[in-house]
C-alpha cells in the first residue's frame, strides 16, 4: 500500500471512529435524564454523563493527536467498555454492586441499539488504528 493510501486509510478510520464515539456521546447525554433517581449518589444518569464526557475527549484526542500511536487506544478503550456494559446489563442481571446501581435492562430500543452500534464501529476502527500504529508499512519504517 502506498503512503498515500495508507495515510487515506488512517484519516477515514479516525473520522469513523470519532463519528462514533460522537454517537455514543449524544445517545448517552440524550438519555442520562431518564435514568436519575431522586437521592443524589451515584445513578446510572451520572454514569451515563461520565460515558458521554468521557467519549468525547477521545474523540478530541483522535481528532487532534490521530496520527500518534497513543492517541487511538483510549478510544478504544472507552468504546469496548461502553459496548460491553450495554451488553453485559442487557443480558445478565448484576444487581447493585456497591456504589454502582443495579442497570439491568433487557430491552432493545432504538437509541440504546444505536450505542451499542456506534461503540461496537468505534472500537473495530480503534483497534485498526492500533495495530496499524504497532505494525507500520515498510515506507514508514526509519532506514
Amino acid at each position: 500500500m502506498t503512503n498515500t493510501a495508507r495515510t487515506m486509510t488512517s484519516g477515514v478510520l479516525r473520522l469513523v471512529t470519532v463519528a462514533g464515539l460522537a454517537v455514543d456521546a449524544y445517545v448517552h447525554f440524550d438519555l442520562a435524564s431518564q435514568f436519575d433517581v431522586a437521592g443524589g449518589g451515584i445513578t446510572q444518569g451520572l454514569l451515563f454523563r461520565i460515558e458521554g464526557a468521557a467519549a468525547v475527549l477521545v474523540a478530541v484526542i483522535v481528532l487532534l493527536f490521530g496520527r500518534r500511536r497513543w492517541a487511538a487506544m483510549p478510544a478504544f478503550l472507552v468504546a469496548v467498555s461502553a459496548l460491553g456494559a450495554i451488553l453485559l446489563y442487557r443480558y445478565v442481571d448484576v444487581g447493585q454492586l456497591g456504589p454502582l446501581p443495579d442497570m439491568y435492562d433487557p430491552a432493545w430500543y432504538p437509541e440504546k441499539a444505536l450505542a451499542a452500534i456506534a461503540e461496537a464501529v468505534a472500537a473495530v476502527t480503534a483497534a485498526m488504528l492500533v495495530v496499524r500504529r504497532l505494525h507500520p508499512s515498510k515506507e514508514e519504517q526509519p532506514v
